[in-house]
Parts: C-alpha cells; structure tokens; sequence
C-alpha cells in the first residue's frame, strides 16, 4: 500500500476523553508525529481526568510529548459516563480551543460504544468545521471494533514504547482484564495486516473526510 504521508504538521490537538485513551488509540503515532515533527507543537486535551487518572493522564502526556517542539497539556474534570448529560459543557469548553487552529486533529471515533467517546467525536465535528479529523478506535468489553479507512504504520520501537509507556503511567488500570500488551499488540497487528505494514504493525483511524492537494 502506497503511502501519502502526513506532511508538515504546525499544530496537533490530541482530543480524549479519559486518561488512556489518546495513548491507547494514538500513542504509536503520536511518537511519530512528534519525532517526524521537531517544530509542532502538540495540544493534548483530556475531558474527565480528576484524582488519581488526572495525575496519571499528565504523567502519561508528558512522556509521550518529549522531544516535541512544544505543547500544552489541558486536563479537565467532566465527570466520567456522563458525558450526554453535560453536553452544553463540554461543547462550550471545546469552543475555547479554536484558537490553536490545528492542523490535524486526533479525536474519538463517531460509533464508538462507549457513549463519552461518541459524544467527543461529535462535539468534535460539530465544533471544528473546517479541519482535518482522524478518529481513533479503543479496544473494550463492549465490542464495536470496525473496519477503518485511515491507517499509520508503526515501528517495534514505537509499538514497544507506547505499551511500556501505557503500562507505566497507568497503574489504576493494571488490574482490568483487558489492560494488557496482548490487547494493544494485537490489535495494532490487525490493522498492520490490513494495510501491509513494513513491521506488522499499524495504528488504524476512521476518516470521514479528507481533502488531498
């Protein structure tokens, strides 16, 4: 699969609506983003991090954003499943982000079956109406894993780092069944199946809409 590339990045907004899940769907891109990127400067937005996940949410961005040109980490307190319920909150707090005109925008995806993801994707959309838009998928109990469009290699070292990172930062979730090396790799081998990774590997993304120049 022939690849297009990302181009020159001036600004990223990593949107997420709890502590992990930027990491989780993005981390091995964001790494590459950052390296590829020396002058971007990354805002990484977290909607429900308070206590303990909030601590970790900004340990977690921290390690993930070394090395970026610079960035800005904004962690805020919705509460966590209810996100339906403070809809008029959250879209007023994601209005006060326009101002960093990002150039790519990583956020949740649309049909995800958690309902504080939908509703990120969508205030997302409804909120930045000219930009570009990747979603990112989560792996859960629930199900809903689907087919996406938009895929971006990853390395060993990459794949390796984000789930050492993940595991690290992340020690309130060390407990979950599901919160493991073999979820995250496995699911990153799927999608480095799907589109012919040079190392199997592949963080994949759902795009509605992108203009090619």
């Amino acid at each position: 699969m022939r690849e297009l590339g990302l181009g020159k990045l001036g600004t990223v907004l990593c949107l997420g609506a709890h502590s992990d899940d930027i990491e989780i769907g993005a981390g091995a891109t964001i790494l590459r983003l950052v390296r590829d990127n020396p002058d971007a400067h990354i805002v990484w937005v977290v909607c429900a991090a308070s206590g303990v996940r909030g601590e970790e949410a900004r340990a977690s961005a921290e390690r993930f954003l070394e090395g970026a040109g610079s960035s800005e980490i904004i962690l805020k307190g919705f509460r966590d499943g209810h996100f339906p319920h403070q809809w008029a909150e959250v879209k007023a707090f994601l209005e006060t982000l326009k101002v960093h005109n990002p150039d790519l925008i990583l956020t949740q995806y649309k049909q995800d079956l958690h309902q504080d993801h939908r509703i990120l994707s969508e205030l997302t959309w409804n909120t930045f109406r000219d930009h570009t838009i990747l979603e990112y998928e989560i792996p859960k109990w629930d199900g809903g894993i689907g087919a996406p469009n938009v895929f971006v290699p990853a390395s060993i070292a990459d794949t390796d780092a984000k789930i050492a990172l993940l595991m690290e930062c992340f020690a309130s979730q060390a407990g979950k069944h599901w919160f493991d090396d073999l979820t995250f790799r496995g699911l990153m081998r799927l999608r480095g199946l799907e589109c012919n990774a040079p190392d199997a590997l592949a963080e994949a993304f759902y795009a509605r809409k992108l203009r090619l120049g």
